[in-house]
């Protein structure tokens, strides 16, 4: 008999314990039950467990041949890395961590940082320096206190040329500084040509403790005897649900026709948060709002998003009750952000408007070293946890978010020489979307933009993370 046949996916998979594998030294003992741990967890939840061979119930047929294969790993890292599925293209997001400390308050908003988010090109004509352009300055941050502002360009840090291999590196420093430049398009629409110049100026920026609300932006612009709201929402967090439901009170007060949500730079968050979300704009109270599917052996935790009436903490849902809404997009758009666009599209007309998507339709929890996987009772011996996709999001129709991205029934790309100011009607983006609401839904954007090849999203593990709570 197989060693792992026995071996129960849905209960006391939770419980078995390898102890005859500790060793007399305590830092091999150590890797090995990280190790152990990693399997395990992968083997109980991963989504695509069926695609990788060595999750398989029965793939070893004794204690030591298992113990052999950790041993074959010379880390926790490389053992996940080896049973994830088609990195590239199919599980781009799956993640390890050493220290499930920090993840745990970046799912609560709370990370260090300088305050300032950025989208990085490659300079005209090089295939290795790349420039900034500032595109957030968080509120109440260190960068707010600077002169640093949206649209900003530079190609320095530290006095540093930026290049694609440093970037990573140069944005790590606790403190450092930025050189301004001037970025020339020369009166073309042809980006080969464009200069960058450099400035004297510099500004330096700190990182420290921050608590970011999501809720960025909200405006309300009459426009034809219309009211129509902006929403700038940066994060589906959990915590800050209260603090949404009041902006839509305020929102529902002021008599709203129309709604402009700015997701250009959410990476996700929170699905419970997402059906949240999808209430205060339709005010539908009941219903499938999304659908998340695991894999074989978890089918019984299949689970339905439905939308409601009320929050999860008490109170009542303050909705628009919308049969229409224009959501602003980029390729910092990721899971929770399309789960909004996918599942609302079932119901009501929703019009995209900005550049493709990141294309991230799973889901993932967090699973911990403990007998049953959650947070009570984890090791006191190591702070590693797993972030795996365990679930695939569709709609009520069951249709999922491409792996492509979803794309803009509007493409408006930022600028480099106008990225505007968020949140007035001269910003491009927002710009285009109240032109859309004027005409019906029908606007042609003048493109000459470049996309960016890195954002500040590229540089943080687990920020485009969907998870279940």
């Amino acid at each position: 008999m197989k060693f792992f046949i026995k071996y129960s996916i849905l209960i006391f998979i939770l419980s078995f314990s390898f102890s005859c594998f500790k060793d007399d030294d305590d830092s091999i003992s150590r890797s090995s039950e990280i190790k152990d741990f990693v399997w395990k967890g992968m083997n109980f939840a991963y989504l695509y467990k069926a695609n990788s061979p060595n999750l398989a119930n029965d793939r070893f047929e004794s204690s030591s041949e298992y113990q052999n294969y950790l041993n074959g790993f010379d880390s926790p890292e490389s053992l996940f890395e080896s049973v994830v599925y088609d990195r590239q293209l199919t599980d781009r997001f799956s993640r390890i961590t050493s220290d499930y400390i920090e993840l745990e308050q970046q799912f609560s908003g709370v990370t260090k940082t300088n305050g300032a988010e950025y989208n990085f090109y490659y300079v005209p004509g090089s295939t290795s320096e790349i420039f900034g352009v500032v595109r957030l300055i968080l509120p109440e941050s260190n960068a707010s206190n600077t002169s640093i502002v949206r649209g900003q360009v530079f190609n320095k840090i530290d006095d540093q040329i930026i290049t694609i291999t440093n970037i990573s590196s140069l944005l790590a420093s606790e403190t450092y500084s930025i050189g301004l430049a001037v970025y020339n398009d020369n009166g073309t629409n042809d980006s080969e040509d464009d200069t960058i110049s450099n400035s004297s100026e510099t500004i330096t920026l700190s990182k420290s403790v921050y608590y970011e609300n999501p809720i960025y932006k909200t405006e309300v612009f009459n426009l034809d005897n219309e009211n129509v709201a902006y929403l700038m929402y940066n994060g589906f967090i959990a915590d800050y649900e209260s603090q949404l439901n009041i902006a839509f009170g305020n929102l529902q007060s002021q008599n709203i026709q129309h709604l402009v949500l700015d997701l250009r730079y959410n990476p996700g968050g929170s699905v419970k948060t997402a059906a949240v979300l999808g209430s205060m704009i339709t005010g539908m109270t009941s219903g499938v709002f999304a659908r998340l599917q695991y894999n074989d052996d978890l089918q019984n935790n299949n689970t339905n998003y439905n939308f409601s009436s009320s929050l999860a903490l008490g109170g009542s849902i303050n909705s628009l009750n919308l049969n229409k809404i224009y959501v602003l997009t980029t390729g910092s758009s990721a899971s929770a952000s399309e789960m909004i666009i996918n599942s609302l599209s079932a119901y009501i007309d929703v019009i995209q408007i900005g550049t493709k998507t990141v294309g991230k339709s799973q889901a993932s929890i967090t699973i911990y070293d403990s007998p049953t996987f959650q947070r009570q009772g984890a090791s006191s011996g190591h702070l590693y946890a797993l972030q795996p996709l365990v679930a695939i999001s569709v709609n009520k129709d069951n249709l999922v978010v491409p792996s492509a991205g979803l794309e803009p029934d509007i493409e408006v790309i930022e600028s480099i020489t106008n990225y505007g100011v968020l949140g007035t009607i001269e910003e491009p983006m927002l710009a285009a979307a109240l032109t859309a609401i004027q005409n019906s839904g029908r606007f042609e954007a003048d493109n000459n933009g470049v996309y960016p090849i890195l954002d500040t999203n590229s540089f943080i593990p687990h920020i485009q993370d969907m998870y279940i709570d």
